[in-house]
């Protein structure tokens, strides 16, 4: 998130004093509200489609590829593997999460949603348009991926791309950077899994990914060290856990860049393919 005036973390931790239901109800709706991204990116061509609420649009024939992009983002942030992966004979779909992009409002309304709802979305667009031959997922995308793979949602491969692991690490930054107490991240916390109907635990990707009896896929995941926004350690973390996972670290493409890099595209495509 943005960075928050002085200001606004005074009148954040006066009235966290006073009312830290209120603050953890506020705090709650601005986490559930993605920020509007200026990269307003387009993909050329392909058939648009709705699935419910949701917008997209197809490319290609062939095994089916579904592109997940991350928090925030749309589905024009995958723009670059969409050649590549029609050029290797496979079929792209890829689409705008809830209250993200062309899409609709999620469940809570307005531009509001969450991670279930995001991990929810790629099954139902999954069932809408066939089997996945792979899912790539981006960021909080790849975390929503992961997830839904892990809740039984099927395809042969998986690439994971500057992932998530665990929201609570992100929380206790959130709360950091708004200046609430620890008494009102847990009232924050509590109200989150109320909202999302999941137990923090259950939003952990490599806890998940341990303890799973459901045969996984193939997966590819990839982090880079000067990641700003998701730490590389998470990426580690989850392909410690994720059986027979490849973990590919790479230095200086940071969290964007890695998404139009030659040699991490080629590499998405051949696991892929």
């Amino acid at each position: 998130m943005p960075p928050i005036p002085p200001a606004v973390r005074s009148v954040v931790g006066a009235l966290d004093r006073v009312a830290p239901e209120l603050v953890a109800r506020g705090a709650l709706r601005l986490w559930c509200t993605p920020a509007r991204t200026k990269d307003r990116t387009t993909i050329p061509g392909g058939i648009a489609f709705r699935t419910g609420p949701i917008a997209g649009q197809i490319w290609g024939d062939g095994p089916t590829v579904y592109l997940v992009h991350g928090w925030g983002g749309h589905r024009g942030q995958l723009r670059s593997l969409v050649g590549p992966l029609v050029d290797a004979g496979l079929r792209v779909v890829a689409y705008d999460a809830p209250a993200h992009g062309e899409s609709g409002p999620g469940e809570l309304g307005g531009r509001r949603t969450t991670l279930p709802e995001m991990s929810t979305a790629l099954d139902t667009v999954i069932a809408a348009h066939g089997p996945a031959r792979a899912v790539v997922g981006h960021s909080m995308g790849a975390a929503a991926s992961a997830l839904a793979v892990l809740d039984g949602t099927s395809t042969e491969r998986l690439v994971l791309v500057t992932p998530l692991a665990d929201p609570t690490t992100y929380i206790e930054g959130f709360a950091h950077t708004l200046g609430f107490s620890e008494r009102t991240r847990h009232r924050f916390e509590v109200r989150m899994q109320v909202l999302a109907s999941r137990r923090l635990a259950d939003l952990d990707v490599p806890l998940r990914a341990a303890n799973t009896r459901l045969p996984l896929p193939t997966t590819l995941v990839l982090s880079d060290r000067d990641d700003k926004e998701a730490d590389h350690a998470d990426g580690a973390r989850i392909a410690r856990a994720w059986p027979g996972a490849e973990l590919v670290m790479s230095d200086g493409l940071g969290h964007r860049r890695i998404l139009r890099d030659e040699e991490t595209i080629k590499r998405i495509v051949a696991h892929v393919s």
